[in-house]
């Protein structure tokens, strides 16, 4: 298991499903671990409560990711309280789905804002952090959906595929800095988001190596090694886990 003692994480959308994985992950690995949060308060306090159950500094804080003053503040905060953060995971994700000739705007809008605004606005604010600092590492949450572009998912498709993209660029800018940026695209997984796929449990039989679905845990693993100096020589990658899905 990696070990993040002397790390600072903050986790997007780190109290429900793969976000809160990835936070409980990182705590159990000793290292600081900051979950945000928008809206839930109840999911920020069963958190809360079991991110207090590991022998590390934790908190959880509100952040509205697609506000970039707010992202600001959050970063301000977490350095004046825990330090300079040296990891970040944009996990905070939606999804709004229906046919491209019936979405609204505000359907677009709000994915891409939350889905490819907010980890922009989050990376831009940690590398400036992370420059200043002597480097750190960056896991983006994207998905396989970027790549097959399943129907009824424009607006997601287009924020993941866009979330890759800025994987790529930012690596190839930040790399000479020592700072690692990478993504996971996870497939069918379990969280809140699989509710919004219809039929999955059929997709997941038909599509999947093993007929079964993710763990939010087993996400949560290939994040931690790009997180980890085990993955000192991987920047600018996709990892697909998603169990065969796209072959």
């Amino acid at each position: 298991m990696a070990a993040f003692r002397d790390e600072v994480a903050i986790v997007t959308g780190g109290t429900r499903g793969i976000g809160r994985a990835v936070a409980e992950r990182f705590a159990d690995g000793g290292g600081t671990v900051i979950a945000t949060y928008h809206a839930d308060d109840e999911a920020a306090d069963r958190t809360r409560d079991a991110l207090a159950a590991y022998p590390t500094e934790t908190a959880v804080e509100r952040c509205d990711v697609t506000d970039f003053d707010a992202v600001a503040a959050m970063f301000e905060t977490v350095t004046e309280r825990y330090g300079p953060p040296t990891i970040l995971v944009n996990n905070a994700g939606v999804m709004d789905n229906g046919l491209l000739v019936r979405m609204t705007p505000e359907q677009w809008r709000r994915v891409l804002e939350t889905n490819l605004f907010g980890p922009f606005y989050c990376t831009r604010e940690a590398a400036r952090s992370m420059l200043r600092n002597g480097g750190g590492r960056v896991v983006n949450v994207a998905s396989v959906a970027a790549r097959r572009g399943w129907a009824g998912q424009a607006n997601y498709a287009a924020s993941k595929a866009g979330l890759i993209g800025l994987t790529r660029a930012a690596a190839r800018e930040l790399g000479g800095k020592d700072i690692r940026v990478n993504a996971v695209a996870p497939g069918y997984t379990d969280t809140g988001l699989l509710e919004d796929v219809a039929d999955y449990e059929t997709l997941v039989e038909d599509r999947t190596a093993s007929g079964r679905v993710g763990t939010p845990e087993e996400i949560a693993d290939a994040i931690a090694f790009l997180a980890s100096d085990a993955a000192s020589y991987v920047n600018g990658e996709v990892l697909r886990v998603d169990d065969g899905l796209l072959g």
